[in-house]
């Protein structure tokens, strides 16, 4: 795709302009074969050094390229985020594993009634629910929307957690001594909705995979959860062999454009 012309009369300054383009230059695979250099990235769009080397050093920090002072930038490769199916897993583990920062935004915990999530916990229609929805990310991009539903007989102390950097398993254990150790999980394709969309930052037309799990600790189902993650980060690798069988798992890519496996944890 050729290059966008930068505006001086917009609002957004002109390295910001200038990442936006490349992050999109990227996501089509316009650099497979190398990336430009400094000289040539001033020239092609007729901006300063100054501008080029800001665009860089922000495409540096989010993974999508080196732009180390007296080296010319290239793409990196992108480092991939493994985790089995068949498995209890957690995404917090998978993402930090992988050398990447998971954070989350919290957007919502409370305590709510939900007949049908309750039917789904095999509780009663007007039980106490722990209602807990995150935007996951994985280093500086969005990787999945997390909406987890608990008992609220069990889950109550959590309503007083920092979800930023913690796992809804490590808090389960910690503040209520109670351990998910097994469930089931389901995986469809769909398209997110506006708001999914919004929240994602998916590009228009982009799936995503969404992952609802039913956790049990014991006998109890204690869990439900769905989490929606974005087609474009996430892919599907199966390992197998005569002795093993055919063994699933999925894998996570960092962001690559300009962007549920359950998220147990």
């Amino acid at each position: 795709m050729p290059a966008r012309s930068l505006r001086r009369d917009d609002p957004l300054p002109l390295w910001a302009q200038l990442r936006q383009d490349l992050r999109d230059r990227l996501a089509s695979g316009e650099f497979a074969g190398g990336f430009p250099g400094e000289m040539a990235l001033r020239q092609e769009y007729g901006v300063s050094r100054n501008t080029v080397r800001e665009a860089l050093r922000t495409l540096r920090a989010e993974g999508l390229v080196t732009a180390e002072r007296g080296r010319a930038p290239r793409v990196l490769d992108p480092v991939e985020i493994q985790q089995p199916l068949g498995t209890l897993y957690s995404l917090f583990a998978s993402v930090e594993a992988a050398g990447q920062d998971q954070r989350s935004v919290v957007r919502t915990l409370d305590r709510r009634a939900d007949g049908v999530i309750a039917a789904k916990l095999g509780l009663e229609a007007s039980s106490p629910l722990i209602y807990l929805e995150r935007l996951r990310l994985a280093g500086p991009e969005p990787l999945a929307v997390d909406r987890v539903w608990l008992a609220g007989d069990v889950a109550a102390p959590l309503l007083d957690a920092d979800f930023t950097h913690t796992s809804v398993y490590t808090e389960l254990a910690r503040r209520a001594g109670v351990r998910v150790e097994s469930g089931t999980e389901t995986i469809h394709a769909a398209m997110p909705s506006h708001a999914e969309y919004a929240l994602l930052g998916c590009p228009r037309g982009t799936g995503t995979f969404v992952i609802e799990r039913l956790g049990r600790a014991g006998d109890r189902t204690i869990e439900w959860r769905q989490t929606i993650v974005r087609g474009d980060r996430f892919a599907f690798h199966a390992e197998f062999s005569v002795r093993e069988g055919y063994q699933l798992g999925v894998s996570a890519v960092p962001y690559r454009s300009a962007r549920p496996a359950s998220a147990g944890g």
